[in-house]
């Protein structure tokens, strides 16, 4: 039986996932300011943000390489809106 006093080495995967997330919160943030996006796709973007920093928070111990992923969804769901809303949206 391992002693309950011994802790197991953390991960790197859920600090690199915090680190792209905050990176993934300033394209968002400078989504109105180059892109020209409305501010209700800003809005909508920065709920998922907001949704995937809560559940990286949750998963940060039990799902480590899942919390390493949600950036990179993010990020994506950044690029489809962006290039969607400049190609069928007519955003400038």
């Amino acid at each position: 039986m391992p002693d309950p006093a011994t802790r197991e080495p953390l991960s790197p995967w859920p600090f690199a996932g915090l680190v792209g997330l905050a990176c993934v919160a300033f394209l968002i943030g400078a989504t109105p300011v180059v892109v020209g996006a409305p501010w209700w796709a800003v809005v909508l973007l920065a709920v998922v943000w907001v949704v995937a920093l809560l559940l990286a928070i949750g998963w940060f111990t039990t799902r480590p390489r899942a919390v390493a992923l949600l950036p990179a969804a993010v990020a994506v769901l950044w690029v489809a809106t962006v290039v969607g809303g400049a190609r069928f949206l007519g955003w400038e």
